[in-house]
């Protein structure tokens, strides 16, 4: 009958389950990855398959393409802004043309990026990529330790674009929050190391070094610093890592590197001997093996021949040692990374250094000052900059420009957070867990040569240094270390292990410690690892945290406070410590509010799904010294990148090592200084640099060993004087060594002579190097290779949108042509100029990712944008100012120069006026006074939107006619609008005294210029600062606690 079903019978159904369940097995049997592998790329290589991927070619995705996120103008955009540039701009190509002459336009040969990823996609490439960094236990030492970060500090400072958008704080009324944070680093530091004046960070601990060498030679009397002889003695226990720095400067000031064992006998001897050669003195505090000395009497043999003493440090030993100041050193400088800071494969991380009152102008980078404003008001700002490089040129005897401002803020935030009771508790701890791996190793037998004052021959550090009689020995234990996941660190011999304690350290590392300690003893071969590991666990937790303090011997104990400030002692809990960030924050203006068009910076987006990629474990916490075989993933990463950077430069080598464009600087010099030495022939020494260069050209041929000797620019142009050039390189011909460049010039013109300098260089025997600060209106257009430049720098902070942190991180890698790969900074047989071997390897992903989402075309597409933006802007603006330097066809390159100077007759408005007026409309002033004084210099990079760009113009056409109104007589020459600007909120509420207003202008035209400010307003906090006041009155650290009831 229909629906009717007859039921099978048991034994029936039995055999129907058992042959449906054995058919299920054989059909689950999981396929072997191999095999997978192979069935889908004969898959992808199937007609059919390869058919379907060509339709969806064919369609296009915008909405997964990054380009149209990166670059600001829509395309509806770029046809009217190419009617307001007039004749000859009909179309993107046409105007192109305009801007670069023809000869010029030489596209790379090569592919820049082969595939060109989404941003989800480009996140799965690089995840697969980093999946073979291989994470250990890192016990290596050598100034850098892992390090728990406080997420609330992660979230809100380093991944947080209102901090790491922002520029260095030039313009001080818009950038309080982070001057404070950064005076609070200086105040930590100069707490810490017990000497008054800090600067608010260096590249790394090897560049602090060499600048402390330099700082040396700067403090003698010419005739002893121009002496043959002249050497720095330096300890043999000072990180291998920074003497290898130190040995590149050496080498361009003339010094001779004396490495000496501090502590023997003779040593003292040794350096009276050196008499008039002396320089100055280098110590390590703790040393590389985690030792402790007392070195007041050598800190006086120092003195007595009229030299430096400078010290190497640790900001968490500092916490327990005498600080350096108090015995006698003049110097003292470190790495501030294990205060909340990742590894980062050796970067960026911040280095700091604090000197002696009478050394405060000779301090490399920035130091920030307490100043007031307009009104009286207490006001930060950066201090002393006359003895930088972009004053003192090839004077300075330092390059330093970018910093580590934004790591120096994580650094900063972390003693804050944690405060000086819970820094000492942490580094007690560390030394309870050194003595504690100190003693199960001579438990067993282990030799501990580690220098030390303590009675009891304990250590007074976190690192303990091992020794063994055969060195294979040592390798079995550094073997079985990393059997159990613990990676160990080496010193300059073969036959020693140091085991640094970090903050991470706990009892389960200690056990997989010990037990590897066993496998090589020497005695007591059968006591349980388990067993020596919780006697001497139970003892070191015996003894109070007083007493471990306490028993430190009396000449190397810290007795005086440190960070007493309200500042370290108030935000513990993450409520407040969350809210003094945001407070911070809300006082400094970034890319989140408003564009930054500073010519030669490259403001531009820092890309979102970049940034994810550089706090990734397997980015984030790997070792500079970690072995090879852990940092595959590393590898693969530095080959892709440097792969991009070559083809788009046209170079054929890149060196990613240099962690700054001026370091970039130096490492390209070196390279070339270097190539001229292997060849026969006299010395080329000599270096041909525009007048118009930027500052750290000439400080880093100085500094390189160079003599500098500057090449004319035609003064209606901007262009290099060829005459001039032709007559320098003939005069040097046997000593020409090199030209630096800039293209497109300093002035942002493409020079049409380029390639005629490059020849005219390199028929004299010079080499061509090309500073890349203005690389971002070449990229896909021309390079520097194609030019005839042989090595180039770039900006990976400016072009490939490494975010500028406030003053830094910033990476300047450079390019070589062929013949000088061999000189790279990063080869085994050269001189580095960074401590790590890759420099800011973690955010190098950034730069990475930028290229690979963008490709080739998109990468053409932001450059004639950017070209575009600026002579947009150029062509809205110059029936408004005068306009400085454009091409024959009236057009600039990426950015352009706008002449203030006639306004000082007319009106008495300065260039400065105009910059601080700027943020009363909300925007941060393009860059002021160079390179020619009383200009400003404009980029608005690609990244900007055309409505954004109509706001600035339309801000400075309102700010023109304010002028006009003083040149009109309808305005006062002072107390304007312009003199008086920036305005705050509380200027314009209290007025000039209990709600009066005085002046000729309203509230509401200082406030309120235009209708958007209405709707969208950045308030400065602090009105105009008086900087001739913060100079003569420096005070660089955080200043004490009022009483204000009186006020």
């Amino acid at each position: 009958a229909a629906g009717f079903v007859a039921r099978a019978a048991p034994a029936a159904l039995a055999r129907q389950a058992a042959r449906c369940f054995s058919q299920t097995s054989r059909a689950a049997e999981p396929l072997s990855r191999e095999s997978r592998k192979a069935q889908l790329e004969a898959l992808r290589k199937d007609p059919v398959y390869l058919d379907m991927k060509k339709t969806r070619a064919e369609h296009k995705e915008p909405w997964m393409d990054f380009t149209a996120r990166h670059i600001g103008p829509r395309d509806e955009d770029v046809a009217e802004m190419l009617k307001a540039l007039g004749p000859g701009a009909e179309t993107l190509d046409s105007f192109i043309a305009q801007v670069i002459p023809e000869d010029v336009m030489l596209p790379p040969r090569r592919t820049i990026q082969p595939k060109t990823y989404t941003e989800s996609g480009v996140a799965q490439v690089f995840k697969h990529m980093n999946k073979d960094n291989d994470v250990r236990v890192w016990m290596n030492g050598g100034g850098y330790y892992p390090v728990e970060i406080p997420t609330v500090i992660k979230r809100n400072v380093l991944e947080n674009p209102a901090w790491y958008t922002s520029y260095t704080p030039y313009q001080a009324e818009i950038s309080q929050g982070r001057l404070e944070s950064l005076l609070n680093f200086q105040t930590m530091i100069s707490d810490l190391t017990g000497l008054p004046v800090a600067n608010s960070s260096l590249l790394d601990e090897g560049t602090a070094a060499a600048e402390a060498m330099t700082m040396s030679l700067n403090s003698l009397s010419t005739s002893r610093a121009k002496r043959p002889g002249k050497t720095y003695v330096v300890s043999h226990l000072v990180h291998e890592s920074t003497v290898r720095v130190m040995h590149g400067r050496a080498d361009g000031f003339g010094i001779r590197l004396e490495t000496m064992d501090l502590s023997a006998p003779d040593a003292q001897q040794k350096i009276q001997a050196l008499g008039e050669d002396l320089v100055g003195v280098l110590a390590q505090y703790p040393d590389t093996n985690g030792g402790v000395q007392d070195f007041r009497d050598l800190a006086d043999v120092a003195h007595r021949q009229g030299t430096l003493f400078s010290v190497a440090t640790d900001l968490s030993a500092l916490t327990l040692l005498t600080p350096p100041g108090e015995w006698g050193a003049d110097v003292a400088f470190g790495n501030s990374q294990r205060w909340g800071v990742p590894l980062g494969f050796g970067g960026p991380h911040a280095a700091f250094m604090a000197v002696k009152e009478a050394s405060k102008r000779r301090l490399p980078g920035r130091i920030i000052g307490v100043s007031k404003d307009r009104t009286g008001g207490r006001a930060l700002r950066l201090a002393l900059q006359t003895r930088e490089q972009h004053i003192r040129r090839e004077k300075a005897t330092s390059n330093v420009c970018t910093a580590q401002a934004l790591l120096a803020n994580m650094s900063a935030m972390y003693a804050i957070y944690h405060g000086p009771a819970q820094l000492k508790e942490m580094a007690v701890n560390n030394l309870r867990y050194a003595r504690m791996v100190q003693a199960a190793a001579q438990h067993y037998g282990l030799e501990v040569p580690t220098r030390t004052l303590d009675p009891k021959g304990r250590v007074l550090s976190d690192t303990v240094t091992l020794r063994f009689d055969e060195p294979n020995v040592c390798q079995t234990l550094r073997r079985e270390l990393m059997d159990h996941g613990i990676s160990s660190g080496k010193t300059w011999t073969r036959d020693e292990i140091v085991l640094a304690v970090p903050t991470t350290f706990n009892q389960d590392l200690y056990v997989r410690v010990v037990k590897a300690f066993q496998a090589v003893a020497n005695k007591n071969h059968t006591d349980r690892d388990l067993d020596v590991a919780s006697k001497y666990w139970t003892e070191g937790f015996r003894q109070s945290s007083e007493d471990v303090v306490k028993e430190m011997p009396a000449a190397v104990r810290r007795d005086s406070s440190y960070l007493t400030h309200p500042v370290f002692n108030s935000h513990h809990s993450e409520t407040e410590m969350l809210r003094y960030m945001h407070h911070l924050q809300s006082k400094d203006l970034s890319l989140v509010h408003s564009m930054i068009p500073l010519g030669s910076c490259t403001m531009k987006l820092n890309g979102t799904t970049q940034m994810e990629l550089i706090g990734s474990e397997n980015t984030a916490n790997m070792h500079p010294h970690a072995p090879v075989s852990c940092v595959k993933g590393y590898q693969k990463l530095f080959s892709a990148t440097s792969s991009q950077l070559s083809a788009l430069t046209g170079m054929d080598a890149t060196s990613l090592q240099p962690n700054s464009g001026a370091q970039g600087e130096f490492a390209g010099l070196r390279v070339i200084r270097k190539y001229h030495e292997q060849r026969p022939g006299a010395k080329r020494d000599i270096c041909l640099i525009p007048v118009s260069a930027h500052g750290t050209n000439p400080a880093s041929a100085a500094m390189a060993g160079m003599r500098v000797v500057p090449i004319k620019c035609d003064t209606l142009t901007g262009n290099l004087d060829l005459a001039d050039l032709e007559a320098k390189c003939k005069k040097h011909a046997s000593e020409l060594g090199a030209i630096m460049i800039t293209y497109p010039s300093t002035y942002g013109v493409f020079e049409p002579s380029i390639r005629k300098v490059c020849e005219i260089v390199h028929a004299h025997g010079g080499l061509v190097y090309m500073d890349g600060a203005n690389m971002n209106a070449q990229i896909g257009l021309t390079s520097p290779g194609a030019l005839g430049a042989d090595v180039c720098h770039l900006n990976l902070h400016k072009t490939f949108c490494i975010p500028h942190g406030g003053g830094g991180p910033g990476i300047g890698p450079i390019c070589v042509k062929g013949f000088l790969e061999p000189y790279l900074p990063h080869k085994d047989s050269q001189t580095p100029v960074a401590s790590a071997s890759f420099g800011s390897a973690s955010i190098v992903p950034i730069s990475w990712a930028y290229i690979a989402t963008m490709g080739d075309e998109g990468l053409r597409k932001a450059t004639k944008t950017a070209l575009l933006n600026a002579n947009y802007i150029l062509a809205r603006l110059k029936d408004h100012y005068p306009i400085l330097y454009t091409n024959d066809k009236g057009r600039c390159a990426h950015e352009f120069i706008i002449d203030a100077r006639p306004f000082k007759a007319t009106a008495g408005i300065e260039v400065v006026d105009i910059a601080k007026r700027l943020q009363d409309y909300g925007f941060h002033a393009p860059t002021m006074s160079w390179p020619v004084p009383n200009t400003l210099m404009i980029e608005p990079t690609e990244s900007e939107s055309k409505e954004e760009l109509d706001r600035f113009v339309e801000a400075m056409i309102s700010i023109r006619q304010e002028i006009r109104e003083i040149e009109e007589g309808k305005q006062p020459r002072e107390g304007n609008v312009l003199r008086n600007s920036p305005h705050t909120q509380a200027d314009l509420i209290v007025g000039d005294g209990e709600g009066a207003w005085d002046r000729p202008y309203s509230r509401q035209k200082a406030a309120y210029p235009r209708p958007y400010l209405r709707e969208k307003k950045f308030w400065p906090t602090v009105t105009r600062v008086d900087d001739t006041y913060g100079d003569t009155n420096l005070f660089c650290t955080c200043p004490p606690v009022e009483d204000t009831t009186e006020s």
